[in-house]
This record gives C-alpha cells, sequence and structure tokens, in this order.
C-alpha cells in the first residue's frame, strides 16, 4: 500500500510503498509450487519433488520474480491511488530486496506530468487566412509550367541572362578549359562573370578581369584572375506555348487544366491556412501558460535534438544553448497538447491510424506497407504516427474552438 508521497518538485515525487509481509509470502509460495510442478529434480518424478528442494534449488529465482510482480503491481496501485501522471518509468534509488515473513518496503522517484493552472483554450484569436484563387494566380502557375517543360535552342543572338552558354576559356594563372556549359546568372562564378559575356555573340573572343571572393570555388578564391574567352554556342530555353501545354501535361484541353491548377492551389492554400492556424495557437498557448517541465523529459529531447544535429555535422557544443531551448519548448509543446487531448477526450483508433497511413501511401507515391516499414525501421513501432495523428486531432479540436479575425483586426 501507498505510505506517503515525498514532493521533490513539482514533476518529481518519491513514492514510499509497503507490502504486508503475509502477501509476499503467499506469492512466494504460489511461484515455488509452478516451478515445482515444471521443475526436473534427479530421483523425483515430475511434479513431486518436496518443496524443501525447491526452494533451496530456486528460491533466489521465485524471489525475483515475486518482486517484480508485486513492484510493478503497487506502483500501478500507487499512481492511481495519488491520481498521478507519469511521463518515464520510475527509478529506485536503493537496491529492491525481499527479506522473508518481513513487509516489503521500498520507495520509487517517478516523474509526473505537470498540472496547468487555469488552462484555457476556448477562443483563441488567429487570423483569418484567405484561400481564394483568383485567375491571376493560375496564369502565374502556367506561366511557370509554360517554362519548366521548355527546350534550350541554339541562338543567333547576343547572350542574354539565364542563357546556357558553350565557352572556352584560359586564365593568366594557369587554367585551361575546353566546352564549359554555363548558365548566365547561375553561378558558381561571380555575377561580373556572366555580365562580362551578356550582350556578346556565337564566335566572339574576349578578356574580362574577374575579383573572386574567399568562399568562391577553390582554383579561383581570393584571386583576381585574367579570363581569355571563346563565346562558341548560345542556347536559349523556349518555352512551350501555353496553347500546346494541356497536351503536354496530358489534359484534354486549357479548361480542364485551369480546373486542375485551381483545385490544387486551393488544396495547397487550405492545408497552408491550417498550418498557420496551428503556429499561431500553439504560440499563444506556450506564451500564456509557465509551468515546470519534467526533468528527465527535457534531457531526452536535448539527447536526441543533439544526435540529429551530429549526423547534420553541426557542433553540438557550439549549440548547446540554442538545443536546450528547442527541447524545453518542444517538451512544454508536448505537453500541453496532451493535457488539452486528453481534457477533450481524444483518442486514435485502429481505424485513424490506417487512414493516415494510407494519405502518406498517396502522398509519397508509395505502398502502405511500405511506409509501416519504415517507421517500424526507424522507431520500432507506429508510436511516432500515433503521436502525430493525436496532435492533429488536437489541433483540429483546438481550431474548431478558436475565433477567426480578419487581418483589419489584427492591425488595430
Amino acid at each position: 500500500m501507498l505510505k506517503g508521497i515525498d514532493e521533490i518538485s513539482k514533476t518529481k515525487k518519491r513514492l514510499k510503498i509497503e507490502i504486508p509481509a503475509e502477501e509476499v509470502e503467499l506469492e512466494i509460495q504460489k511461484a515455488l509450487k509452478e516451478i515445482q510442478r515444471k521443475a526436473k529434480i534427479p530421483g523425483f518424478r515430475p511434479g513431486k519433488a518436496p518443496i524443501s528442494i525447491i526452494e533451496k534449488k530456486f528460491g533466489k529465482d521465485a524471489e525475483s520474480e515475486v518482486l517484480e510482480k508485486l513492484v510493478s503491481k503497487y506502483y500501478d496501485n500507487a499512481i492511481k491511488e495519488a491520481n498521478l501522471k507519469p511521463v518515464l518509468p520510475p527509478m529506485a534509488e536503493d537496491a529492491i530486496d525481499i527479506k522473508r515473513n518481513e513487509p516489503l518496503y521500498f520507495e520509487l522517484l517517478v516523474e509526473t506530468r505537470p498540472e496547468i493552472e487555469n488552462l484555457n483554450y476556448e477562443g483563441i484569436e488567429v487570423e483569418e487566412v484567405s484561400t481564394e484563387v483568383k485567375e491571376s494566380d493560375i496564369d502565374d502557375i502556367l506561366q511557370r509550367l509554360s517554362k519548366e517543360r521548355g527546350v534550350y535552342e541554339p541562338t543567333e543572338e547576343a547572350a542574354q541572362n539565364e542563357d546556357l552558354v558553350v565557352i572556352d576559356y584560359t586564365t593568366d594563372i594557369g587554367k585551361e578549359v575546353k566546352d564549359y556549359v554555363y548558365k548566365l546568372g547561375a553561378g558558381p562564378f561571380p555575377e561580373a562573370f556572366s555580365k562580362a559575356i551578356e550582350g556578346r555573340k556565337k564566335g566572339e573572343n574576349f578578356t574580362v578581369e574577374i575579383d573572386f571572393p574567399e568562399d568562391s570555388i577553390a582554383d579561383f578564391a581570393s584571386k583576381k584572375v585574367n579570363f581569355q574567352i571563346t563565346l562558341k554556342e548560345i542556347k536559349r530555353r523556349k518555352d512551350v506555348p501555353l496553347e500546346e501545354l494541356p497536351g503536354e501535361l496530358g489534359f484534354e484541353n486549357m479548361e480542364t487544366l485551369r480546373k486542375h491548377v485551381r483545385e490544387s492551389l486551393e488544396n495547397a492554400k487550405k492545408e497552408q491556412a491550417i498550418e498557420r492556424k496551428k503556429i499561431e495557437i500553439l504560440r499563444k498557448l506556450l506564451e500564456t501558460y509557465e509551468f515546470e517541465l519534467p526533468e528527465g523529459l527535457v534531457e531526452m529531447e536535448i539527447k536526441r535534438i543533439a544526435e540529429e544535429y551530429e549526423r547534420l555535422g553541426i557542433n553540438v557544443v557550439e549549440q548547446m544553448d540554442k538545443i536546450s531551448e528547442i527541447a524545453k519548448r518542444n517538451i512544454k509543446a508536448y505537453l500541453l497538447l496532451e493535457i488539452i487531448g486528453e481534457k477533450e477526450g481524444i483518442k486514435v483508433t485502429e481505424e485513424d491510424l490506417k487512414q493516415e497511413i494510407m494519405s502518406i501511401a498517396r502522398k509519397y507515391n508509395v505502398s502502405p506497407q511500405g511506409v509501416v516499414q519504415y517507421y517500424m525501421s526507424r522507431d520500432g513501432s507506429l508510436e511516432a504516427l500515433r503521436n502525430s495523428v493525436f496532435e492533429n486531432k488536437v489541433f483540429d479540436a483546438l481550431i474548431q474552438k478558436s475565433r477567426p479575425i480578419k487581418k483589419e483586426e489584427v492591425e488595430q
């Protein structure tokens, strides 16, 4: 039974638990009889060896089994009795040992979810974002598609920005290059290099001096280089004519293409609007409520982020302050959403999980089995996916309870 609770902090408790001696002994005898039933002892038929021999040979095994069972059982009971919400498994400060015919007393340290006082998430003001798609938006997309589907063709006209040119060049530092293909205005040379070629025609020979910065390509970094250039070819992208674009993209006519573009833009704008609302709601919740964070959760998140930084080749020591702040914000957000979700009675069903797997599979054009395998190989379970679905459902509830305001109201 729970004998007492020491409050070490708002999120850390010491549970003092005692189990009656008679229950401990009863469970040990049950364990010994189970071992007796299965044990093969020389000189005795299965199940017939005296309990005294079983206890002598397997007593410590029985005690270990009973200890694990009873500690787990009484810990669960103590958590329910004290109405605590553990965020990590408990830790024993001292070894827990059974002493026969004596009560089993032990203490466990447990990190718990903090209480958030006066939590109110009704009517959070969020700016209403327009999802209207204008005809000009569709025109812009079609123009972009026209350019993207275009091909480069040779031209006799003077070179201009974004043209592809083929050049030979030699330099006064001993570098010589033949048939170098370069897109004007795209780098890696400084802008002055492209400007020196613009306005030139095929077949021209000319010289230009270029001052390269420190972070430029290795051969020329921090040097002033003289180039002798021969412009051998100029290619200009020819956009696909708009009237040919539907056929190029597999649509019957311009009307069906425009309809498809409109629907895609509307869906994208709706998704962006939802994401903006989520960010705004979470920002306001984080700014409004202050509470103590469980140290263990923060440490785990710091470790996770640090490992991610290391994989990206970022100096963890130099970024530790930033990592710590990000970790604290992540844990604070996680706890807020968990508590709100609990208050709203939000659950993630197997059908919810199935729908999310199907949605991801469609989005990335992979099989549902591929999605499951990805999460299983990365995390060993679908828990991360389940948490993602849970958070999305919490945000859906928060958005429904929010108060949309127009941009003019925000600016007042």
